[in-house]
């Protein structure tokens, strides 16, 4: 039997009794705290990440990540974010990328989608990350690159979302907030956009306030 397929049965013996009054309340409608646009990457667990339980996220996942630009093509992840922001009004984005990242390093190196078609016209949507990186670490290592790329990919990304309608409405209104992760696989860290300093920073920094209580600031240095 596939783990999988276990599993589903350990959360019906085991997980589903002891939550059982959350999928109640679940089962009448959901209000989750953030959308959450992640990796498709098998390694990457949103829940677990940020210790959250059924219901408090939202969640979109991709190749890399992206968001595209808004046009008149409807896609998934269009159609996600507009639900999300309009119809659950979720008060948070996160766009959160991550070390190791395939699609990133297929960005970095093109020639090898050529028999990836659909691939390749994906990456598109991080180009311009791509640029940003070649324009200031041109002559920089390959894990250096590969660095500031999962940086500025998700940059990137938070500006794409800026062009979608209902975004930008609820930005105007100042009841939506977006952040930028990086979250290394190897060591747990996370690092978090701050749009004031342009610089990726500890979360434990970023939301030092919020976090206090939880984690200790030196645990995570950045990256």
């Amino acid at each position: 039997m596939p783990a999988f397929s276990s599993g589903v049965i350990q959360f019906q013996r085991n997980v589903y009794p002891a939550k059982k009054d959350l999928f109640d309340v679940l089962s009448r409608g959901q209000s989750p705290e953030a959308l959450f646009i992640t990796s498709a990457d098998a390694r990457i667990e949103p829940a677990l990440l940020t210790q959250t339980d059924p219901g408090d996220l939202f969640v979109c996942r991709n190749a890399g990540n992206i968001v595209p630009p808004h046009s008149s093509h409807t896609g998934g992840v269009t159609a996600t974010i507009e639900f999300a922001v309009a119809v659950l009004n979720v008060p948070h984005i996160i766009v959160c990328g991550h070390t190791g990242c395939g699609t990133m390093q297929a960005a970095l190196h093109p020639d090898g989608c050529e028999s990836l078609p659909h691939v390749k016209v994906w990456l598109e949507y991080a180009q311009a990350a791509i640029d940003a990186v070649n324009e200031q670490a041109p002559d920089a290592s390959e894990a250096e690159r590969m660095h500031l790329l999962l940086r500025e990919n998700v940059k990137l990304q938070l500006a794409h979302l800026k062009t979608h309608p209902s975004v930008k409405e609820r930005l105007d209104r100042g009841d939506l907030s977006l952040h930028g992760w990086v979250y290394d696989i190897k060591s747990g860290c996370v690092d978090a956009f701050d749009e004031a300093t342009d610089k990726f920073v500890p979360v434990a920094d970023r939301y030092a306030e919020e976090a206090s209580a939880f984690v200790a600031p030196e645990l995570c240095a950045t990256g």
